[in-house]
């Protein structure tokens, strides 16, 4: 009986490790189906920003940022900041961009929930208003070079409609 019961728990668990590894695979084709989505539109991938239940891509066009469904026309950008915890600690302006058009010293309300972590966000600030890509935190150093690669895309981007010279 007892041999009984130890296989039929050891059967389980290889049940159990197969729909695991199955259901890994089908994120993994889901993924790099989005990825090769993206691409085919003609945009460069700049980051996968984990969200709650998957992953967001951030995506860089001709003429647009797209944050997942999200599109941010890139003539509107007037600047951009990394935010941690809500506290700006980087800025790039539009060469473009009016004087009064740009908030670089605004922070954005900081989430009530106690984290014990570094939360980092980039604020990209638009003619329409402002869009914060979340970034998270996961750690430090992961959601750091994420909120990074989100803004050195912007702050390329303000460089090539300066003529290179930003």
């Amino acid at each position: 009986m007892r041999d009984f019961v130890a296989a039929a728990l050891a059967l389980g668990l290889l049940v159990i490790a197969a729909s695991l590894a199955t259901t890994l695979q089908l994120f993994r084709k889901q993924r790099r189906r989005a990825r090769e989505g993206e691409r085919t539109l003609g945009r460069t991938i700049v980051a996968e920003i984990p969200a709650e239940d998957d992953l967001t891509l951030f995506t860089e066009g001709a003429d647009q940022f797209h944050y997942g469904a999200q599109s941010i026309n890139k003539r509107r950008i007037v600047a951009a900041r990394i935010l941690i915890n809500g506290a700006v600690i980087a800025t790039c302006v539009s060469p473009r961009a009016t004087p009064t058009a740009v908030k670089t010293t605004e922070t954005i309300d900081d989430r009530p929930e106690g984290i014990a972590r570094d939360r980092w966000d980039v604020a990209i600030d638009t003619l329409d208003g402002t869009v914060i890509v979340a970034c998270g935190a996961i750690r430090e150093r992961v959601s750091q070079e994420l909120a990074r690669a989100v803004f050195d895309a912007i702050k390329e981007d303000f460089r090539r409609q300066d003529g290179g010279t930003g």
